[in-house]
């Protein structure tokens, strides 16, 4: 807002407070307290004890990633063969561990509903014995405040009580803050592994059940060894689209990892994401990531999930450098175009010479789901200050060999990412910029960044589609 917008606001609005002029609905998103409640305490029990509450047709939230609560998980099923339950919906995002529910043997007592799917899940999902929720990953806690979705049990992880009984969702609070508020009986499994992180986490353990002692290691993801196209990418994007000051967006996977490992001497950058990584710890480490420059929480790197190693669990445990937050305002669009520079930065299965992103599937079978892209593409578009870069990096081909840049998508693909959201598209073979292009402009750019060994094809096929050759207008 420029000085003389500014004063014609506070001249027309004087008679308002100045906190009402300025206030900001978007941190109202989270209204449930977090006072302890009188007279109340959980009860300490073991994890056979505490699961006996579920029972034949409730509806059950399970912690995700890096907290997923394997040992009450291990219980729950050990109980459903014991107590003969049956129907019971499994509610979660993306779990760790080998999701016991989803074998077989527990078809008919168990039915897991991914709001986003897991390696652990994709096999149920294909075979019909568990279901997935088309859904961005923003929305997902609107499901439990608004009571779409309601909860009877929630099982989660939390870090062990403070001196106040506080305890913290520690590495993910994504949906699940909104879940406990929603559900009706929480088990917390209790585990001195799980970091104890600041922002929408916390729990006094007047508000938990029951609460069960395990401490078993949390899931840890290694950055693997990069292939030469992903470092191609990395220094593509890094070196071309990723200035001094950027605020960051990674999605999952080896190409946000590759371009991290790439912007070692960039400065000032900040960090706004559904998630990160070890890739983050190590440009701490080496100064890049400061934060200094962003609007929304400067100083401080903001997420709502982390997945990866000891090292990057060991970062976030008590560290005031990171805040967790709900996950319905780390993807609200318009917190995240305040911030200045936005690059979003997520990796997709397959493009077509329109610009289609498919993100969740592989023809008709589901194989992950919709989670922040979108939400972070868009936020990116909208940059209030419009210096953000919303770009979508993968390999030009699959390990087979398969372009996966196409002429359409494989039948049944869905689209995540429209050709109308589209900005950036980049390979190891360069960047095409779609944003403002029409088809056969964006056909041209996109043919020129695929693989060499594909190109005179997707040319071919490019013809057949839209009856004229694909080329730059003048």
């Amino acid at each position: 807002m420029s000085v003389q917008n500014l004063a014609k606001a506070l001249k027309l609005q004087s008679a308002r407070p100045l906190w009402k002029i300025f206030q900001r609905s978007y941190y109202l998103y989270s209204p449930e307290p977090i006072h302890p409640l009188p007279d109340r305490v959980p009860d300490w029990k073991t994890a056979d004890e505490a699961v006996q509450v579920i029972q034949s047709g409730q509806r059950v939230f399970i912690h995700g990633a890096a907290a997923t609560p394997v040992h009450l998980i291990k219980a729950m099923c050990k109980h459903g063969k014991s107590a003969n339950i049956r129907d019971v919906e499994l509610m979660h995002i993306h779990t760790e561990g080998p999701g016991l529910y989803n074998e077989p043997e527990y078809a008919g007592m168990f039915r897991s509903n991914s709001l986003f799917v897991g390696g652990n899940s994709r096999k149920a999902v294909m075979e019909g014995r568990g279901d997935a929720i088309p859904i961005f990953l923003s929305e997902i806690p609107r499901l439990f405040r608004q009571k779409i979705i309601n909860l009877d049990v929630a099982l989660v992880s939390v870090s062990p009580p403070d001196k106040h009984g506080f305890c913290s969702l520690g590495t993910s609070v994504d949906c699940t803050r909104s879940a406990i508020q929603n559900a009706k009986y929480i088990i917390a499994q209790v585990n001195r592994h799980l970091p104890r992180t600041f922002g929408d986490g916390i729990i006094h353990t007047s508000h938990i059940d029951a609460m069960v002692e395990c401490n078993d290691p949390l899931p840890e993801h290694g950055k693997g060894s990069l292939t030469d196209e992903e470092v191609k990418i990395g220094k593509v994007v890094a070196e071309n689209l990723v200035s001094d000051g950027a605020t960051l967006q990674m999605g999952i996977g080896s190409i946000p990892d590759a371009v991290l490992a790439q912007l070692g001497n960039h400065k000032n950058l900040g960090v706004h994401s559904e998630m990160f990584s070890d890739g983050v710890v190590d440009l701490c480490e080496k100064g890049a990531i400061t934060n200094n420059d962003k609007v929304i929480m400067t100083g401080k790197i903001v997420s709502s999930f982390a997945v990866g190693t000891k090292k990057l669990y060991d970062f976030m445990n008590n560290n005031p450098f990171v805040e967790m937050c709900d996950v319905a305002f780390t993807n609200n669009t318009a917190v995240i175009c305040q911030n200045p520079k936005v690059t979003a930065i997520n990796s997709c299965i397959e493009v077509d010479l329109t610009g289609q992103i498919c993100s969740d599937s592989i023809g008709t079978r589901i194989y992950s789901g919709f989670g922040g892209q979108i939400d972070f593409i868009q936020g990116a578009a909208l940059g209030l200050d419009g210096k953000g870069k919303p770009i979508i990096a993968m390999p030009s081909a699959t390990k087979r060999g398969e372009s996966k840049i196409q002429v359409t998508l494989k039948p049944g693909s869905g689209v995540v990412t429209t050709r109308a959201h589209v900005h950036y598209v980049v390979t190891e073979y360069g960047i095409a910029y779609l944003f403002g292009k029409s088809l056969r402009e964006r056909a041209y750019e996109l043919i020129q960044i695929a693989h060499p060994d594909h190109r005179e094809s997707l040319e071919k096929q490019a013809f057949e589609r839209l009856k004229c050759m694909p080329t730059k207008f003048k």
